[in-house]
């Protein structure tokens, strides 16, 4: 039997959010599999059914089954129904260090790749109130790789006077900070980490293979030198479904 304040609960929360319907209930469906409240192996509503319960057409609904069905979740058949396949894949096996020293190590396993690079361009807009803009820097856009899987996707923006001092090599196989953490003459003396949950848009999407809409970590770090300058400043999303942040407290 319906849960009829449940349902009225769903239809008001779809109407709350400027995210496409679809995009919501694939979303919704998605956690109802994970939970096990739609065990692998079982017939889930009917599309009318679930269009009822959600106070959506069922071309919305259609859609979002569709979603799942291209994640290999479910299949439906005519005349029989739509039944789970698999539950979500929730490997958190990438951490967001919250010290220096974990900022400095490459993930196990991963590549990174490198999508642009540009020369001399002005340090975008940033959070925060640490260190002075230099006068230009390298702007490389890099995505982060683990089993074939992109779970990264960062713009990294280096000084260009520290930029001859680096490895080439460097800049597609270490990490952002570790980037300037060893460079002669130059001590870092500030730096800071900024952690935004937020949501995939298109670019990020169609990079790290997410839904429009789902969820994302967005991450700013800073660098700043003995002089007061900025000499890095590096802004990563990553992918929500496989990241953790674990602080130590004690």
């Amino acid at each position: 039997m319906p849960d009829t304040k449940s349902e009225n609960a769903t239809v008001a929360a779809l109407q709350r959010s400027n995210v496409s319907r679809y995009i919501q209930l694939a979303s919704l469906f998605r956690q109802r599999i994970e939970s096990g409240e739609w065990e692998v192996g079982s017939k889930i509503p009917t599309v009318k059914e679930l269009s009822d319960q959600c106070g959506v057409a069922t071309m919305t609904i259609r859609q979002a089954l569709a979603t799942l069905e291209k994640d290999g979740l479910i299949e439906r058949y005519r005349a029989k129904g739509t039944f789970v396949l698999d539950r979500p894949k929730r490997d958190l096996w990438c951490e967001v260090n919250t010290d220096w020293t974990g900022m400095l190590i490459a993930r196990d396993n991963a590549t990174i790749k490198i999508l642009s690079d540009e020369r001399n361009v002005p340090l975008p807009r940033y959070e925060g109130h640490i260190g002075n803009p230099a006068p230009g820097y390298r702007h490389l856009r890099r995505v982060h790789i683990r089993d074939g899987i992109s779970f990264l996707l960062a713009d990294i923006y280096v000084d260009e006077r520290v930029c001859p001092q680096i490895d080439e090599a460097d800049y597609s196989r270490v990490t952002a900070m570790r980037l300037v953490s060893d460079i002669p003459g130059q001590t870092i003396v500030d730096a800071n980490q900024i952690v935004t949950i937020s949501s995939a848009d298109l670019e990020t999407s169609d990079t790290l293979n997410v839904s429009i809409g789902e969820p994302v970590a967005k991450v700013q770090r800073m660098a700043v030198n003995q002089q007061g300058d900025i000499i890095l400043l590096a802004n990563g999303i990553y992918r929500g479904d496989m990241m953790k942040i674990e602080f130590k407290l004690r």
